[in-house]
């Protein structure tokens, strides 16, 4: 072997190595006396596209799961982009998963606060040379996050997937509507945070709407998807499934219709976590306890589409 070839052979060995073996990464995030823990899933090219997926409400991690559901969409959801060429990073918000913060004082949360996290995760990826175009992918309630943080952020395209197209609030009233005593006496608690005035509530809603928790509601009420995906000056991609339980195709119309950059994409058989079942509750709410049922398929189309074009 000449010495030339030699050279050469370790030049291509020492550039392909790293390709190899940094598919996979696990990231740190420094935020103000905590760590956001997220995953980030490369490609084996340089210069792609990288997508931010933001997570849904609750304690919901960045797999898609939570303590006693696990599914694995947002997982999966990844792991399907990557095989298409397209990068992406995950994150347990602060709270939740590897991001637990010890001692963490619910009463001093604030919606902002996944919004100003959310925006130091997409200035990383915007410093990271390695990307050569930015998406936010947000599922539910991280669809309306997603949005607060791209209007602050120069990003290239958002989704939002089974995100809510009304207020918060409006979305409690109509969860509540099916109790008519409940509802009763939550509607003038709803409406009271909505003002901003924290609320004295009954025993039986006493844990709805603890008063530890009402500073994040109130946080939360005042922002409305229906006027915030107005401010994006990027392209939007909305979609929706037809047997999601928790969030309609009317949102979805409600936000698609609200932007001129908005594309609406309604899949079939897609239920809230991405994955294909019937309209039937028990089998619909099966599905969020079972990690090897795959997502939907004309999803991860319709979202590389998205991204190439």
């Amino acid at each position: 072997m000449s010495l030339k070839f030699t050279f050469l052979f370790i030049i291509a060995f020492y550039i392909f190595l790293p390709l190899q073996t940094s598919i996979k990464q696990d990231l740190v995030l420094d935020r103000s006396g905590f760590s956001l823990h997220g995953t980030l899933l490369l490609t084996d090219t340089f210069k792609t596209p990288v997508a931010l997926i933001i997570s849904g409400s609750g304690p919901t991690d960045r797999n898609g799961n939570q303590p006693k559901l696990i599914n694995n969409s947002l997982k999966m959801l990844a792991e399907l982009l990557q095989t298409q060429g397209i990068a992406s990073l995950r994150y347990d918000k602060r709270g939740i998963g590897q991001s637990k913060i010890k001692n963490l004082n619910e009463s001093e949360l604030r919606f902002e606060d996944y919004v100003g996290d959310a925006s130091a995760w997409l200035k990383l990826l915007q410093e990271d040379e390695r990307f050569n175009k930015i998406i936010v992918i947000g599922h539910s309630e991280g669809s309306l996050i997603g949005m607060l943080a791209a209007q602050s952020s120069s990003i290239d395209q958002f989704v939002s997937l089974a995100g809510p197209g009304r207020s918060a609030d409006m979305l409690l009233k109509e969860q509540l509507s099916k109790q008519k005593l409940v509802s009763y006496f939550a509607n003038p608690l709803i409406n009271d945070l909505v003002e901003g005035k924290e609320v004295k509530a009954p025993f039986f809603l006493k844990t709805l709407f603890r008063p530890s928790v009402q500073p994040y509601l109130i946080s939360w009420f005042k922002y409305n998807p229906e006027i915030e995906i107005t401010k994006l000056k990027a392209d939007s991609l909305i979609i929706q499934g037809t047997n999601d339980l928790q969030v309609s195709v009317e949102d979805a119309r409600i936000l698609a219709n609200s932007s001129d950059r908005a594309e609406l994409r309604i899949v079939v058989g897609m239920n809230h976590i991405l994955k294909n079942t019937s309209q039937y509750k028990k089998e619909n709410i099966s599905s969020y306890n079972q990690p090897e049922m795959p997502i939907n398929k004309e999803l991860i189309s319709e979202i590389v589409k998205f991204i190439n074009q």
